[in-house]
């Protein structure tokens, strides 16, 4: 169990406080939902969480099997809904991985973000799309 406490700072910004190392970090509404857009929003949290936790599964795998992931990125897109109530609709998740397409453990690569804890936690009406690109040079 982890607890987080979060307080409110006024003006539509919150510090939340992870408690096990005491890290802190502010989130802020966005522009377009009446604040100043100067952090990560709740749903921007959202979406960055899942990136990254999509990112750390692969990377226990990887390791598990000795394969280097340095240098893979990942590029995350939230979309909201136009219509009441506000909420995610999507998010699109751009992977490049330095590795070549033919690598021999892509698919149990790939098949590992799928478990991650955060994308099978969101509610199933968020669309989640996910690209692989692997831009290394086929294996000789």
């Amino acid at each position: 169990m982890v607890e987080i406490t979060v307080k409110y700072l006024g003006d539509l910004r919150c510090e939340a406080t992870h408690g096990p190392s005491g890290k802190t970090l502010v989130t802020d509404a966005p522009v377009d939902n009446e604040g100043k857009g100067e952090s990560f929003s709740p749903t921007d949290l959202a979406a960055t969480s899942l990136g990254a936790c999509l990112m750390t599964i692969m990377g226990i795998v990887a390791r598990r099997h000795e394969i280097d992931m340095a240098g893979t990125t990942l590029n995350v897109r939230k979309i909201m809904s136009a219509e009441a109530p506000r909420k995610i609709a999507r998010i699109e998740v751009a992977f490049n991985i330095p590795l070549p397409p033919d690598h021999p453990k892509r698919q149990l690569l790939e098949s590992a973000s799928r478990s991650c804890p955060v994308h099978l936690s969101l509610h199933p009406d968020i669309q989640q799309d996910f690209v692989f690109d692997w831009t290394g040079l086929p294996s000789s």
